[in-house]
């Protein structure tokens, strides 16, 4: 059965591929694209709740608010909305206790 993802890709002008990781699993991308369209691209929701058992999608998708802050593997915080997506980028989106997977 296939996951249900909260964005799907339409027609558009073709770009190159963009591979990166999103919690320790390979995800494709494409030049351009910011971290949140490659997440929700390959699954339903962006990152959990700190304050709670509901899931996080973002919200404004323009940078205004703090719904969408991911990290990259090193730790640095990033906003998901307005971060490209490089090659080789290592996104942890999990809480830190609930990542031990992730390198």
């Amino acid at each position: 059965m296939a996951i249900a993802t909260q964005f799907r890709r339409i027609a558009a002008p073709p770009r190159a591929g963009v591979a990166c990781a999103v919690d320790g699993e390979a995800v494709y991308a494409f030049e351009g694209d910011t971290v949140l369209t490659a997440v929700l691209t390959h699954r339903r929701n962006l990152r959990a709740f700190e304050f709670g058992a509901a899931e996080r999608s973002g919200f404004c998708l323009m940078g205004a608010c703090q719904d969408c802050w991911v990290q990259r593997a090193t730790g640095e915080p990033v906003r998901a909305c307005t971060t490209l997506v490089e090659p080789g980028m290592c996104i942890v989106t999990r809480r830190p206790e609930r990542c031990d997977d992730i390198r």
